[in-house]
């Protein structure tokens, strides 16, 4: 937590570190000359959580040890507006586990969990008082205005639905709601935040804070995504399968652009280390282990070819696996367990049609009787009129009575 003695400087230092950009750094330091910062990060509780989440978590580490009250927001309606890429009927169940395997993760990192203050959007955003407010904003914004602002952040569609043009909208009220000064999230999320700064105030309401970490590219070099297995590595992934993993992972020699490994370190292995160095295992032909104090070092030997891409997964593979390791076992009983499932249920197996095999060398089979006859024709009126089972039984009685008085059809 905050140290007595930290000066606005040291804090002012502390929540900025590592970020990529900050709008209304004015408005920062005029809050932290009067008092701590209120600041929330939210997550749409969609796909699985990744290690991509150590990079948030790294920074809302970096707010608390700077004295900023924090809450964290998991968005459960934004999830389901996001092109429904969580289920109505999954939404519970997936917010349960994101907010034991956040909390899992936090804890694995030396977060105090009780310093925090954690909030589902469904705990406020269907009250009658932000309903409204997102009747306003909707008076105010047009469609080419909330359809850009979600651009980076809600599925894009040719056709998109009404729920994924409200999302922005209810992000931008989610800062009036929780009362911060100031809203944390990737640099993605830059359009929702201008958005907010321009829309909010048209209801009476204060421009907020906003700061941005970079995006941490994936293990193949493009984004992180909970969608792209290959971008990532699962918090509850084996220590085999985090091996295998980084192995695969795209780390080119001296190339130190969209080197996911290489941000990785900087973001959150780096930050955490408090200072202790940073231990690349080498067999002593190679030099023996080498030990690095600063990122800047390690991106510099990197880039020199000094430190070799093997030598730095194996570190890394380390570090990860340190990490993770109380995170699979808090979920090693059976009651997270079946949470799990019930977030992430397996996908139904796909029944196959088999088409009947016809008898080579025969000719199909043909009404011999006038009964059947008089079946095969009601069947096809049906199947043509799109007559129900209940006016098929009556024509086939009233067919057959008339045959059967008549002697003909």
């Amino acid at each position: 937590m905050a140290q007595a003695s930290a000066t606005v400087a040291d804090k002012h230092a502390l929540i900025t570190r590592n970020l990529q950009e900050v709008l209304g750094n004015d408005r920062l330091q005029k809050v932290l000359e009067e008092r701590d910062l209120r600041v929330y990060w939210g997550t749409a509780t969609t796909g699985r959580p990744h290690i991509g989440y150590f990079v948030p978590m790294t920074k809302i580490a970096d707010f608390l040890h700077a004295g900023c009250e924090v809450t964290i927001l998991f968005a459960d309606l934004h999830a389901y507006l996001d092109n429904m890429k969580a289920p109505w009927e999954l939404l519970g169940h997936r917010t349960v586990y994101y907010e034991h395997v956040i909390k899992s993760l936090l804890k694995s990192i030396g977060v105090p969990l009780d310093k925090l203050k954690f909030v589902r959007g469904t705990d406020y955003q269907l009250s009658r008082e932000y309903t409204l407010d997102v009747y306003r904003l909707s008076s105010v914004v047009t469609e080419h205005d909330a359809k850009k602002a979600g651009a980076e952040v809600v599925k894009q569609v040719a056709s998109p639905l009404l729920s994924g043009l409200l999302y922005p909208g209810l992000q931008a009220l989610d800062e009036e709601y929780l009362k911060v000064d100031a809203q944390f999230g990737g640099v993605d999320q830059r359009k929702i935040f201008t958005f907010a700064e321009e829309n909010l105030p048209s209801l009476g309401y204060a421009k907020r804070i906003h700061l941005m970490n970079p995006m941490v590219p994936g293990l193949n070099g493009d984004k992180m995504s909970s969608s792209v297995e290959d971008s990532k590595i699962d918090l509850l992934d084996t220590l085999d399968q985090v091996k295998k993993k980084l192995k695969k992972a795209f780390c080119e020699p001296g190339n130190i652009e969209n080197n996911g490994i290489l941000a990785f370190c900087k973001s959150v292995i780096f930050p955490l280390l408090k200072g202790n160095a940073f231990v690349i295992p080498r067999g002593a032909d190679y030099g023996g282990p080498m030990s690095i104090h600063d990122y800047k070092e390690l991106e510099e030997g990197f880039a020199k070819q000094e430190v070799h891409p093997g030598d730095l997964k194996n570190a890394v593979t380390t570090s990860i696996n340190q990490l993770l390791e109380p995170i699979r076992k808090d979920f090693e009983t059976e009651e997270m367990q079946k949470i799990i499932l019930n977030a992430y249920p397996p996908p139904a197996p796909v029944q196959k049609k088999v088409k009947p095999v016809k008898p080579k060398g025969q000719r199909p089979t043909t009404a011999t009787t006038e009964s059947e006859l008089v079946q095969n024709v009601t069947d096809k009126l049906v199947i043509e009129n799109g007559a129900s089972s209940e006016s098929q039984a009556a024509g086939e009685k009233n067919l057959q009575s008339k045959t059967n008085q008549n002697g003909e059809n």
